[in-house]
């Protein structure tokens, strides 16, 4: 056989030639017995037909020709062998005659001949043997195992897998054979070829044939009657099995029983295994039938999977071959059917996305069919909404169902969805319709101000979301610049959330000035001083006019932040906050502003006299620094002994302690009153080690710097003749060296000639340099006088 056709002969003698499909087209009346074996050469043009009456023929085109032997096998049309008692190799020589050569005898009938390249491999009772055309040698002897079988009920299969692999199947025994070549250093008398046998095993059948499939095997079995290996109702049916020959053993692929008609009746001999090279067909050969075997496709799995009903396993299959898009569709839609029968809508849903892909006429049908069966929910998530997208309709008819049932369901899906899908007029529309019947919905109106933004009409949105106090009230101020149509809206936005109100009012004070904010804040005190607040945190001058209205805030809702605001303000009226803070009867801003306006005498008196914290009290005398007030201190403090005990642990350094002791009273009882004499007395010899520690360190200095200053000072000064006289300006040296010149250099390095020099000042002789001293630079002394 063939690609092309397939040849076939009967019992009765005839061979038929048949298309791959099965259809006869030709017949040929070759004998009046039983075709024994029909061989093909490779390219199909030369057909060789042995029969049971020991002859051979050739189909060639026109030609016949007739041999003499019943087994056959072709290498090409120039040589064949036939096998009977003999195998004799049949060659055409430059005369086109035919020499003939005895290749075995002797060991019986000869049942099975296969020739692949240039080895022929054939069986005879004893085993299967290898003759190497090349080398005119026979290579191997394999035995049969099983001898008690009758070698013409269970005949040998041959197979050739490739030109140096061969296959045996006999009996219930497989072996598959290697020819190697063999090194030259073993050959000495021995072939130049061996064969090794690297896999052997034993099948639970017999073996009517086999073929190479891959590194697989496709094996064609005969069951007996009596076999307990399968189940009832498959007993002597052949079996059609793919495996995996291992080492010493296979391991089962797949296996098929195959239904022939009167297989009830037929033996091991009466099936033959043939395949076409090349392709993945094999032709199973029964004395009424042939059955024809191929690799299963992916269409082929695609079709068992539903069967089983397997439709998504079907679908991934069908995805991964992606050949036919129809069918893909045809599949994914079973799929969906199938699941809507099962009642399982979110899963048929999901699949739609996958199924129905691009195909906007097949979603439109589920989309409806979905409705029909009250299941628009499940399918309303998986809808296109990208480039491709439905008509309007449908995704407003799934708003509208939402909307009827599940308002939750119905904002998520306008925040999901983009705005273009739908009318938006037509589903702000319905929105409102439903809040006349529950008008404090808060789920519809964010739900509404959501589609106001969208159509751009972001006062309404706003207005909505003030309101319900949302949270993206403040991004979509800012998002939209909507500053104009907040103007009027600020007490409600400061109720809503203070801080990000008063942030956002302060960070675009070009949009609504603070004027504005003030005058909309006027009934509402407590926002305007929270607003004021943080602006004068922010600068202190930019609200400069209103700081006189602070000082009532303050004192009404933020009095600890009263006392910084005094002290960092240089804008607000003293005389009003002293008012203010008067009538509160707040004491520490009253002293604070009576410091300040200059009256710290009054203060002084306000924190002993009201306070009566000695401590407040010496802290404030101190930062003045002023006597008077530490007389007025010690002065309140004589007759009070909790206040001399401050004081003596306090005024150490500010004023000399004994005033303080000379001025206390005989007799008068004042606590802890030695400890406060042990630290003055400590205070006092610190005082003195800082001061004696202090003269030390300027003796050493000025003794360091004096000596520097001697250094400096005896050093010699450079006079050449570039050197100048500062007051005439000539050169200090005479052009003559010889002649007589007198020249005075001063410590501050200026020099003069000695003629040149200023009458000599108070100090009968001093010379000072008048340059220096018109400077204020200091004496400069003269430190070298040149006499020559």
């Amino acid at each position: 056989l063939t690609v092309h056709f397939l040849a076939l002969g009967t019992h009765f003698g005839k061979v038929f030639l048949l298309d791959i499909q099965g259809n006869v087209t030709q017949k040929f009346e070759i004998s009046p017995v039983r075709i024994n074996q029909i061989s093909l050469d490779e390219s199909g043009e030369h057909v060789g037909i042995c029969s049971e009456d020991g002859k051979v023929r050739a189909l060639c085109s026109e030609l016949v020709v007739v041999a003499l032997h019943p087994r056959f096998s072709s290498s090409n049309y120039k040589q064949f062998v036939t096998g009977g008692n003999k195998l004799l190799l049949y060659e055409r020589n430059w005369l086109k005659r035919w020499k003939t050569s005895t290749l075995h005898e002797g060991e019986g009938t000869i049942t099975n001949v296969r020739w692949r390249a240039n080895l022929i491999a054939w069986a005879n009772n004893v085993g299967v043997k290898i003759y190497d055309i090349s080398t005119k040698q026979r290579i191997t002897n394999v035995f049969r195992d099983n001898v008690s079988l009758r070698p013409d009920m269970y005949p040998c299969s041959l197979c050739w897998k490739d030109n140096s692999t061969l296959i045996i199947g006999w009996g219930s025994s497989v072996k598959i054979c290697a020819v190697k070549e063999r090194d030259h250093a073993e050959m000495r008398d021995l072939p130049s070829r061996y064969v090794e046998i690297v896999s052997a095993f034993e099948t639970e059948f017999f073996i009517s044939g086999l073929a190479p499939l891959a590194d697989q095997l496709v094996n064609l079995y005969f069951v007996k009657e009596n076999s307990d290996h399968v189940e009832e109702e498959f007993r002597a049916r052949p079996r059609l099995d793919i495996i995996q020959p291992l080492p010493e053993g296979f391991e089962e692929i797949s296996s098929d029983a195959l239904t022939v008609r009167n297989f009830q009746e037929n033996e091991c001999r009466d099936y033959r295994l043939e395949h076409s090279e090349g392709e993945s067909l094999f032709y199973i050969i029964s004395p009424k039938d042939i059955v024809v075997a191929k690799e299963r496709d992916q269409d082929d799995h695609i079709d068992w999977l539903l069967d089983k009903k397997k439709y998504e396993e079907a679908l991934m299959a069908a995805e991964i071959s992606f050949k036919n898009v129809k069918r893909h569709e045809k599949i994914g839609m079973a799929y969906i059917n199938h699941l809507v029968e099962k009642g399982d809508y979110d899963t048929a849903a999901r699949k739609c996305q996958k199924v129905l892909g691009k195909n906007m006429e097949l979603w439109e049908n589920e989309v409806y069919r979905f409705k029909t069966i009250g299941q628009l929910k499940a399918i309303s998530q998986y809808l296109p909404r990208g480039d491709l997208r439905l008509r309007p309709a449908i995704y407003e008819m799934i708003l509208n169902e939402f909307l009827k049932t599940d308002y939750e369901g119905f904002a998520t899906l306008i925040r999901e969805w983009p705005g273009e899908l739908y009318n938006n007029m037509t589903i702000v529309q319905a929105v409102a319709d439903h809040l006349k019947k529950d008008p404090t919905n808060s789920t519809l109106l964010t739900t509404l101000a959501e589609l106001y933004t969208y159509d751009q009409r972001y006062d309404r949105a706003l207005e909505i979301y003030l309101r319900l106090r949302h949270k993206d009230v403040y991004q979509l101020i800012h998002k939209h610049n909507l500053f104009s149509s907040i103007e009027d809206k600020i007490v409600l936005l400061m109720d809503f959330d203070k801080e990000k109100a008063v942030d956002m009012l302060l960070d675009n004070e070009d949009k609504i000035s603070t004027d504005r904010v003030v005058e909309e804040l006027r009934d509402r005190p407590e926002l305007l001083h929270i607003y004021l607040h943080k602006l004068f945190k922010r600068d202190h001058h930019k609200g400069q006019r209103y700081h006189e209205r602070q000082i009532g805030l303050y004192a009404e809702y933020d009095r600890p932040n009263l006392l910084p605001f005094l002290r960092d303000s240089i804008h607000c009226p003293l005389e009003k906050a002293l008012e203010i803070c008067q009538e509160r009867n707040f004491v520490e801003e009253t002293v604070f502003l009576l410091s300040r306006m200059g009256n710290c005498r009054r203060a002084l008196q306000m924190i002993m006299e009201e306070l009566e914290d000695v401590d407040k009290a010496i802290e404030f005398a101190k930062e003045q620094d002023d006597a008077e007030l530490w007389e007025d201190l010690i002065s309140y403090s004589i007759d009070k002994p909790p206040f001399i005990t401050g004081l003596l642990n306090n005024i150490g350094t500010h004023v000399d302690p004994i005033l303080l002791i000379h001025r206390i009273k005989e007799g008068m009882e004042i606590p802890n009153l030695r400890d406060s004499l042990v630290k003055i007395l400590h205070d006092y010899n610190l005082q003195i080690l800082l001061r004696e520690g202090c003269e030390k360190i300027l003796v050493a200095d000025s003794l360091s710097l004096l000596q520097k200053m001697h250094r400096t000072q005896m050093r010699g000064v450079r006079v050449d003749e570039e050197s100048i006289c500062e007051s005439c300006h000539a050169s200090i040296l005479p052009s003559d060296m010889a002649q007589n010149f007198s020249v005075a250099v001063f410590h501050c390095r200026h020099m003069f000639h000695k003629e040149c020099l200023p009458s000599p000042g108070t100090i009968p002789g001093v010379q000072f340099c008048n340059i220096c001293s018109a400077k204020r630079r200091g004496p400069g002394s003269g430190i070298l006088e040149m006499i020559k």
